[in-house]
Order: structure tokens, then C-alpha cells, then sequence
């Protein structure tokens, strides 16, 4: 059962985490994964795209998957379908990420138990923007 974290760990993890993956990232300006990924690059993360079918959004190179990043990654934020998440919290583990942000209506139980049995935190149906905006915008 989904359980919200709170609000003083989802703080914690905007803070420490500088280097995000976006897995699902679109370089259509009208769709959310591209407008959150604007919104963390002016905030200074550090965004990496994540996009089989481009080589660059956001004037970034763009991987195909999680793998393919050099480096480490502090978070993984996804835009797919729920259905779509066990494989990408597979890579997450496999890169040892620190944290996996499901977005807004974006839940996966059993991928969000396999990630945090390995230590990783989960937050699920939450936007990392709106909770940025609202606990650590000036």
C-alpha cells in the first residue's frame, strides 16, 4: 500500500540529489516530462535525458536508457506508464541510484518495493517540480 513520505525526506532528497535522470523526457514544450525538466535545469540540477528515439532534448545528449549514462546518477524521475517502470527500476538498481521519483499518477508497488530492498528511496505520485516549487523555490 502506497504510503506518502514525508515532507521533511522529500526536502532532504531535493536537496542532496543534483544529478537526475528523466527517463521518458520529450522534447515537445507542451508536454509535462519536458516543462519539469526546464524547471529543474533553471534550478540547477544537473538533467540528463532519457529517450530511445532522440540523440538530444534540451540542447543535452539524450540516452537511449539508464545504462547507457556515464557516471552516477543521484535520481531517476520517470514519465512512463506504471506498466513500464520494473525495467527502468532495474537499471536503476543496476546504476545504484539513490532515489526513484515516480511522477504525478505514476504508481508500480512492486517496483517501488524491489528498488527500496535495495536501499534506494521511492517516492511515487508526487511531481518533483510542484515539490520543489513549494519546499525549496525562493
Amino acid at each position: 500500500m502506497q504510503q506518502l513520505a514525508p515532507v521533511n525526506k522529500i526536502k532532504e532528497i531535493l536537496q542532496e540529489c543534483r544529478r537526475i535522470a528523466v527517463v521518458g523526457l520529450s522534447p515537445k514544450p507542451d508536454r509535462p516530462s519536458h516543462q519539469v525538466a526546464v524547471y529543474l535545469l533553471r534550478a540547477g540540477y544537473d538533467v540528463i535525458p532519457v529517450n530511445p528515439g532522440h540523440r538530444e532534448i534540451l540542447g543535452r545528449t539524450c540516452y537511449p536508457d539508464l545504462l547507457a549514462i556515464p557516471g552516477s546518477i543521484d535520481m531517476v524521475n520517470i514519465f512512463r506508464r506504471a506498466e513500464e517502470v520494473p525495467p527502468v527500476v532495474q537499471a536503476a538498481i543496476e546504476k545504484k541510484v539513490k532515489v526513484i521519483w515516480m511522477q504525478q499518477g505514476i504508481v508500480n508497488e512492486k517496483a517501488a518495493a524491489l528498488a527500496e530492498k535495495q536501499g534506494i528511496a521511492v517516492i511515487m505520485d508526487r511531481c518533483v517540480k510542484v515539490d520543489h516549487q513549494d519546499l525549496l523555490a525562493p
